[in-house]
């Protein structure tokens, strides 16, 4: 993340991602396949060295450079026709566009209801003995067990997430790289899928 000064001097909080070039791996046909869909491939220097066998003939059928980073995109009915070899660039993203990005959130390893679910907790002094803990997880005699879904702590991140609504803030087509404003899930140099908006807001 960073910061981008607005044409009146407000301070926009950004985020910058590079997005693409992407090539098109492999093109999915409702005749062939059921459903109309691409799969997406990252172009990335260097490219990766180590690859399966079944993966490296995939590449080889598509005539692409191997990539590290795959997504398949669903095609609505009668889109336009795209073919194995086309490229994707971030020239398709406008300024003031709404997009959604998602991502892998960072990890944070077991972690109590407080942080976890965002439980209050308990009083913090004149002898509280319960400050962080769940509290009651369900009644004794009947059903004389926890019910499914309960909220306790556990495993935190690494969840897919997706932030909506995010605002384009500049297209960099040279650099292929893509300001949007607020944050995005996931690490620094981590991979994330831009969309455009799916409900944007009115």
């Amino acid at each position: 993340m960073t910061q981008v000064f607005a044409e009146n001097g407000d301070v926009v909080p950004v985020t910058v991602l590079r997005a693409g070039p992407c090539v098109v791996i492999q093109r999915k046909t409702a005749q062939k396949d059921g459903y109309e869909a691409v799969q997406l491939g990252l172009v990335e220097m260097p490219a990766p060295k180590r690859l399966t066998k079944a993966r490296e003939g995939h590449f080889k059928k598509a005539g692409a450079v191997p990539v590290r980073f795959l997504r398949e995109v669903r095609l609505k009915a009668g889109s336009a026709d795209v073919k194995v070899g086309d490229k994707v660039l971030v020239d398709s993203f406008t300024v003031d566009e709404l997009v959604d990005v998602t991502g892998v959130s960072k990890g944070r390893g077991f972690a109590g209801v407080v942080k976890r679910h965002h439980f209050g907790g308990g009083g913090a002094s004149h002898g509280s003995m319960f400050h962080r803990a769940p509290g009651s997880i369900g009644a004794s005699a009947y059903p004389s067990r926890v019910l499914k879904g309960m909220r306790a702590a556990g495993h935190m991140g690494v969840d897919r997430v997706t932030v909506r609504n995010l605002r384009v803030v500049q297209v960099l087509s040279d650099d292929h790289t893509l300001l949007v404003r607020g944050a995005v899930p996931g690490p620094n140099g981590g991979y994330v899928i831009v969309r455009k908006a799916k409900a944007p807001h009115k």
